[in-house]
């Protein structure tokens, strides 16, 4: 019963093409509830946006953002990033965290620049260097950069009673077979291949062009979130929730609405009922 009382947040991450209105579904939500981690310096597209917004430069700065918004790790020693004593010196530097709590959403655009302050903070780190020449490491560079970026995302991942939505530019390409794939625009392949297991959620914000029957004249093509694994265009997706179809309209309010509905799921593997055989038993 407790956990069922408990308040649970939507943790979400949002791919799209560059232009495809990504950032634009922050108009979507409500003003006075959201918080907006401008890291694109893109709110051009959200010049009438009326929110409370913060721009950090610096990778640093997001972390201590991390923190500040979900608490501590008490499992963490005090000299890692998310532990009980970098929250004290936080919160010396911003205050009281109580000032946060009427924020229910944080809406970050975007993972894909995140991405970019964390290497970068990563070349200049002793891990990203040989311990033989002391020249730069590479791999040690993207090795610390995947480490960096998971314990970020999944710190955001627990900040229970709030709605995260990452946002990400998805980049298209052909593989080895000359198939059509889609991969998120992160640097590295860690957090591109483990951001899925990480939220609730993944959509693909695409456009979509439906198939005129035959004889009658071209439909209109139109922006919709794809949120079913199982989609006949090859977009990342996914729905926890069960109860997204496979295409919903760009509203996160109203998609917030329809996950939190107490209507029962849907079935979204679609798969038929398959009678089984009655047991034989053993010889």
């Amino acid at each position: 019963d407790e956990r069922q009382a408990e308040a649970r947040g939507i943790k979400a991450v949002i791919f799209g093409k560059s232009g495809i209105g990504k950032t634009y579904l922050l108009l979507t939500l409500d003003e006075g509830s959201t918080l907006f981690i401008d890291l694109e310096a893109g709110d051009l597209a959200v010049q009438h946006w009326r929110g409370a917004s913060i721009r950090p430069r610096t990778w640093e700065e997001c972390r201590d953002l991390a923190l500040f918004l979900a608490g501590p790790n008490p499992a963490l020693r005090d000299d890692q990033p998310y532990s009980a004593a970098q929250y004290a010196r936080v919160l010396q530097a911003y205050g009281d965290p109580a000032r946060m709590d009427g924020f229910a959403t944080i809406f970050v655009d975007s993972i894909t620049v995140a991405g970019r302050l964390c290497f970068q903070w990563c070349r200049g780190q002793p891990e990203a260097h040989s311990e033989k020449t002391g020249k730069p490491d590479i791999r040690g560079a993207y090795g610390l950069h995947g480490r960096e970026m998971i314990a970020w995302l999944t710190h955001l991942q627990h900040a229970r009673g709030r709605n995260v939505i990452f946002v990400g530019i998805l980049d298209e390409k052909l593989d080895d077979f000359n198939r059509r794939v889609f991969v998120p625009q992160i640097d590295g392949s860690k957090t591109g291949l483990e951001l899925p297991g990480i939220v609730d959620q993944v959509m693909t914000l695409a456009e979509i062009k439906p198939d005129a029957a035959p004889g009658q004249p071209a439909v209109a093509s139109f922006r919709g979130l794809v949120c079913q694994t199982l989609n006949p265009w090859g977009y990342p997706a996914k729905d926890r929730s069960g109860r997204l179809d496979m295409l919903e309209p760009p509203h996160l309010g109203q998609l917030f609405q329809k996950i939190r509905s107490p209507s029962p799921p849907i079935d979204v593997h679609g798969a038929p009922s398959i009678a089984l055989p009655a047991p034989t038993p053993n010889t």
